[in-house]
């Protein structure tokens, strides 16, 4: 049987890093290569690789290296940006406080980033077993689900990666019917991303990384070809766009 090889690109984040240990433990992967803007420590299982998201060049090339690794079982886009206080991002409550400086970031780093990603590593996937391609992304990035209204660039910048989902599945089963993309939310995680944000949320509602990873992996086991471009939330509950 050809071994098996999965893929985390934002590996350095809470739920990306949470993601690499998680599959580490599960020994179902006889590789697990781990992608971020600096490179983490070399472990047993775990190949460490560099990418800058802004920087399709670094993409590319991390691409052409994993591929001599042979097919990728798994990829995992773990990446993703809500503020940035030094460049004054942050989720906008009101129209007026629309920033297109400040969109173009958001986008930059949620939509063209895991676009570029998919670009390079969907050829990466196998031509004739099972295979997925999830990205992280985020209930408030549904159309249907919105009630609430605010954080203009970051729902649109989900609402867009959940877009380049649904077309990259339909792409990705044209090659290979047991091929699967889709769109996860990871619940309210315990990260620095969520941590302006978790008032109010509560403590059985914010979760740990790892819990959300464990969760998010019992999702990606129980996909079937019939879910392929879905959104799903961690508890495997379908979410509409």
């Amino acid at each position: 049987m050809d071994k098996r090889i999965a893929c985390v690109l934002g590996a350095s984040g809470g739920i990306g890093a949470a993601l690499v240990a998680e599959l580490l433990a599960s020994g179902r992967y006889d590789t697990i290569h781990a992608g971020s803007r600096s490179p983490m420590p070399t472990t047993s299982g775990v190949m460490p690789f560099s990418f800058d998201l802004t920087d399709e060049s670094t993409i590319a090339k991390a691409a052409a290296a994993i591929a001599a690794t042979g097919p990728l079982d798994l990829i995992i886009i773990a990446t993703g940006a809500l503020q940035d206080t030094a460049t004054g991002m942050a989720p906008e409550k009101s129209f007026r406080a629309i920033d297109p400086a400040v969109m173009a970031q958001v986008f930059t780093i949620n939509t063209i980033g895991p676009a570029l990603i998919a670009k390079h590593f969907l050829p990466l996937l196998p031509r004739a077993r099972r295979c997925v391609l999830a990205a992280i992304s985020a209930r408030v990035g549904s159309i249907g689900d919105n009630r609430l209204g605010g954080w203009h660039s970051y729902r649109a910048s989900k609402a867009a990666l959940n877009m380049l989902i649904a077309n990259f599945a339909i792409e990705a089963q044209r090659r290979n019917p047991q091929a699967m993309a889709v769109a996860l939310h990871p619940g309210t995680v315990d990260t620095a991303l969520s941590a302006p944000f978790q008032t109010g949320v509560a403590p059985d509602h914010l979760f740990t990384p790892h819990y959300s990873a464990s969760c998010l992996l019992r999702v990606i086991d129980t996909l079937t070809p019939a879910d392929n471009g879905g959104l799903f939330a961690w508890d495997g509950a379908r979410i509409p766009f």
